[in-house]
């Protein structure tokens, strides 16, 4: 495969200003059609991010594509992927039709001998229903990226610094996942129709927060050794995607709370950055 070089990349996608970075929940699976606080907040979101930037296009992590090894995917138009079952029907039939960019992708390829470009998956249930909300004209190009599920978090967010350069090319880093992330504990609840927080959710994610306005990444990495960490996040999956979004992030840069829900064990806590 013919990998462009970042000159090349570079005359493609200008210097611009410096685009923010996100990092969001994807909420609740039964809400991905739904009208919601968050759905409207991203909307909020990509009008502002679209007219007060060029933005060339997005690169995005989510929790739900977890691979061995890091990929990226190359595709021109990647599909749209149910990657859940038992929903209602009308969940199959939703479409995100945006392009994807191979220049970006095999760029971001470049970037690192970790990453590996593939024509494979698509935009998940942890991409599209937050795209089609931050930018639903579908005319933004998509890249979303892969995490290597066996690495450690200091290796997440490690990696994620050597794409802070794409900031300053339009594009649009993005994390999605969730703070706080128990699929185990909550279901109890869930199935019990009790979505009251357990409290020790809301403890977690005020640790978190705290640790973001004291911009103590290296406590973020070490969760693990929190109080609550195992409980909060029993799984990587959901909370690494956070790491990313810190990952590009400079020391004195603003990191501001864009919205903040709870609900039996899930954080829908979501945060912009510049």
């Amino acid at each position: 495969m013919d990998l462009r070089t970042l000159e090349n990349f570079s005359s493609t996608f200008k210097n611009t200003k410096r685009l923010p970075v996100l990092f969001t929940s994807h909420g609740n699976p039964m809400d991905m059609l739904s009208d919601t606080s968050l759905f409207r907040v991203l909307k909020q979101q990509g009008e502002d991010i679209g007219n007060n930037y060029e933005l060339n296009a997005v690169l995005i992590i989510s929790a739900h594509w977890n691979t061995k090894g890091t990929f990226v995917n190359i595709s021109e138009f990647p599909d749209t992927i149910y990657d859940f079952y038992g929903f209602p029907e009308e969940f199959y039939k939703v479409k995100y039709n945006a392009p994807g960019s191979p220049v970006l992708a095999n760029e971001v390829a470049g970037l690192s001998e970790a990453i590996n470009p593939t024509t494979e998956w698509g935009f998940d249930h942890g991409s599209w229903p937050i795209l089609r909300h931050l930018f639903p004209s579908e005319d933004v190009p998509v890249v979303q990226m892969s995490m290597d599920y066996d690495r450690s978090p200091l290796y997440h967010y490690e990696l994620a610094g050597q794409l802070k350069k794409l900031r300053e090319r339009g594009i649009l880093i993005i994390g999605s996942g969730s703070i706080v992330h128990n699929l185990q504990l909550a279901m109890k609840r869930i199935m019990a129709r009790d979505l009251t927080p357990f409290g020790w959710d809301i403890e977690f994610e005020d640790w978190v927060m705290k640790k973001l306005d004291e911009r103590d990444f290296k406590s973020l990495i070490n969760y693990k050794d929190s109080k609550l960490g195992y409980l909060a996040a029993p799984t990587p999956d959901h909370y690494v995607p956070m790491l990313y979004s810190l990952g590009v992030v400079d020391k004195n840069e603003p990191i501001v709370s864009i919205h903040k829900n709870m609900f039996a064990g899930f954080s829908d806590r979501s945060f912009r950055v510049g």
